[in-house]
């Protein structure tokens, strides 16, 4: 498995060769990792109601998915259900990578 700071899919705001800056170590907005990654939701820092929603349909701290496809939306597998999370609601969800 790449070390996490590498992935092989960058979004435009990444600086050139592929290191990806984190405020936490480990720690990295969905929006930034690759797809097919299995990883754990460390914070939710969206507005309060939209966290109270995340939660409510699986995306709550602590929980386990995987990012099955990362383009203009992306999708995520949470509990043998797939969402979909725009790119700007991804940025606001920080997970940290599992080993697959």
């Amino acid at each position: 498995m790449k070390p996490f700071a590498q992935t092989d899919q960058l979004d435009d705001r990444n600086p050139p060769g592929g290191e990806i800056h984190c405020a936490k170590p480990f720690t990295c907005p969905l929006s930034r990792v690759r797809a097919g990654m299995l990883v754990r939701i460390r914070e939710l820092s969206a507005p309060p109601a939209v966290t109270r929603r995340l939660r409510e349909i699986g995306l709550g701290e602590q929980q386990v998915i995987r990012l099955l496809v990362r383009q203009s939306s992306l999708i995520c597998q949470v509990c043998n259900a797939r969402l979909a999370l725009s790119s700007q609601l991804a940025q606001m969800i920080l997970v940290e990578p599992l080993p697959s």
